[in-house]
């Protein structure tokens, strides 16, 4: 019998011991998670990230370099957290109460950042609690999230606003060319349909065999308008997006 844990922690590394980690997990260098925290299997905890008490966090997600993902935030499965990322968990936040005495717990009551399956929140972005980012939804590098966010919606700017619509591998969809409501994706093929209970979309319940691949996108009048924040469809943290290259050595979530 052997104590070894079946996941990988990084010299420095501060793992409370009540806190669950799943197999073939990796937490990096001078990463915290705090009491409670419940972490699915192989998750990555980028160097210097913190994990909050209690935050549950589905299998596969991963945390970059230096995010902050304070408590009682949830993670569903697959999620994506950018580097330097925050989650707050405060409605009104203040040190002092009106008497200028500290806060204590029992003077706040915390609020959480919920992110649905496949959802990636980019580099330097806030999540202000208490919001929901949707299932397979994109949140663009340094935009500020004051609203939910639907399901499949790329939202970038300060307060996030939606740009367009995103499928399951990260691609802007495209029009559908039969004329419908629907969305493709000029990657996969896979078609999305409007999801009426929560304003996003969701993918088609019937595969579409042999679906048409679309032209390629022409930027309109209302791309252009949207200037540089239109092209983050990147989050960070990705080699092929160009925030966060670190290696290994430093804890990166590649």
């Amino acid at each position: 019998m052997t104590n070894t844990p079946a996941y990988r922690v990084a010299p420095g590394a501060d793992i409370a011991e009540d806190a669950v980690i799943g197999a073939g997990s990796a937490i990096w260098h001078l990463a915290q998670i705090r009491e409670g925290a419940v972490l699915g299997a192989d998750c990555i905890v980028g160097r210097g990230a913190y994990i909050g008490s209690g935050v549950e966090m589905g299998a596969g997600c991963k945390v970059q370099n230096h995010a902050l993902v304070y408590e009682p935030a949830r993670l569903a499965e697959g999620v994506f957290v950018g580097p330097a990322a925050v989650f707050t968990n405060d409605h009104f936040p203040r040190a002092v109460n009106p008497d200028l005495s500290p806060k204590s717990a029992s003077d706040w009551e915390p609020v959480g950042v919920t992110c649905e399956q496949g959802a990636s929140i980019g580099a330097r972005a806030v999540c202000v609690a208490p919001v929901t980012i949707g299932a397979w939804a994109m949140v663009a590098a340094g935009a500020t999230v004051v609203k939910d966010v639907p399901p499949h919606a790329l939202v970038a700017g300060v307060p996030a606003r939606r740009l367009a619509w995103v499928g399951r591998a990260g691609e802007k969809l495209v029009p559908a060319s039969d004329g419908t409501d629907a969305w493709v994706c000029p990657v996969t093929g896979e078609w999305y349909i409007p999801d009426e209970s929560t304003g996003g979309l969701q993918l088609a319940s019937t595969p579409v065999v042999d679906a048409p691949r679309p032209a390629p996108l022409v930027a309109d009048a209302a791309d252009e308008s949207a200037g540089p924040a239109d092209a983050p469809a990147t989050t960070g943290g990705d080699s092929s997006t160009s925030t966060d290259s670190t290696d290994e050595q430093d804890g990166s979530a590649r």
